[in-house]
């Protein structure tokens, strides 16, 4: 993909909005499942990955045109898309495994519900509570059940207050989301590379978040590129702290393209999809790399790597 089409960039264009950064994990390391003897608590049985794409990554290539092959490859799901989109999903038997936002202006004509202005300000609230309400309808009605969200930039803010601020504002939409059976994640995103300035960073800061919300309708999007570059030590983090995250994202890393073994990047995809699949989760993978070379050999590719 070429470096002038950011991930900011299609989201707008495709979707709707936006742009995405605060953290140090620090749970202690599992039990391994093979000393159950030393283990308070039994190993998981293993669950089948379930396949996504991110439409955004494939932005020459129409929904129709990808959707048609998609059932081939393995793929369940066509996801960060708009209530708009939902029709062409049905057609071909799809589901959207991750609703896209919602964007609306504020009183002050700020545009919110975007990467970089979104729950951590308390005065964004009152915009975001109504159009997420309006978009887990939307979801909910579709026949969906996760939608994205995301912290907003620091712009000075302290991370304490930030997550104050996010906990309050989601506490505010968290009872509709629960009614209607949909689960809002939200997304870990680098605030190294991509997404400067970015408050929820690291997964520590996401964790503790889940938390304060306190309910099973709030989880996080744990994204292995960018949290490989923020935190590290993916498969640990996803041992330690599986049961806060309701969704996946995958990438290479460096460069966020394709990771077939013999490219150049870091990131070993069928032990970390081994080790997801060891925590009993039932939701959803989602490929949102930008390929470099053909668009759908190597996203048929990527799905074979991570179906284990």
């Amino acid at each position: 993909m070429p470096r002038s089409l950011s991930r900011r960039d299609a989201l707008r264009s495709f979707a709707g909005a936006a742009a995405l950064a605060t953290i140090t994990r620090s749970s202690p390391a599992a039990e391994t499942p093979s000393a159950p003897a030393k283990s308070p608590v039994a190993p998981m049985a293993s669950s089948p990955i379930r396949h996504s794409v991110c439409k955004w990554c494939f932005p020459k290539i129409s929904l129709d045109d990808l959707a048609r092959p998609a059932k081939d490859m393995g793929l369940s799901s066509i996801e960060l898309l708009d209530p708009e989109h939902f029709a062409t999903l049905k057609k071909y038997d799809l589901t959207c495994a991750l609703v896209n936002f919602p964007t609306g202006k504020t009183p002050q004509g700020v545009t919110v519900g975007g990467i970089s202005k979104a729950f951590n300000r308390l005065e964004h609230h009152d915009t975001l509570v109504e159009i997420y309400e309006k978009r887990i309808a939307e979801t909910a009605d579709a026949g969906f059940e996760t939608l994205i969200c995301f912290s907003g930039n620091r712009e000075k803010m302290d991370d304490q207050q930030g997550l104050e601020n996010c906990a309050v504002g989601l506490k505010r939409i968290i009872a509709s989301a629960e009614k209607r059976g949909v689960t809002l994640v939200m997304e870990l995103l680098n605030s190294k590379v991509n997404h400067k300035d970015y408050m929820c960073d690291h997964t520590a800061w996401g964790v503790e978040l889940v938390k304060r919300v306190g309910s099973e309708r709030f989880k996080l999007l744990y994204d292995i590129y960018h949290m490989q570059i923020m935190d590290g030590d993916v498969i640990r983090t996803i041992q330690d702290n599986h049961r806060y995250f309701g969704h996946y994202h995958t990438a290479g890393n460096p460069g966020r393209h394709e990771f077939e073994p013999g490219d150049p990047q870091e990131l070993n995809y069928p032990a970390i999809m081994r080790a997801i699949s060891a925590t009993g989760f039932k939701g959803f993978v989602a490929q949102e790399f930008t390929p470099v070379r053909d668009p759908l050999t190597s996203l048929r590719a990527a799905i074979k790597l991570c179906t284990v």
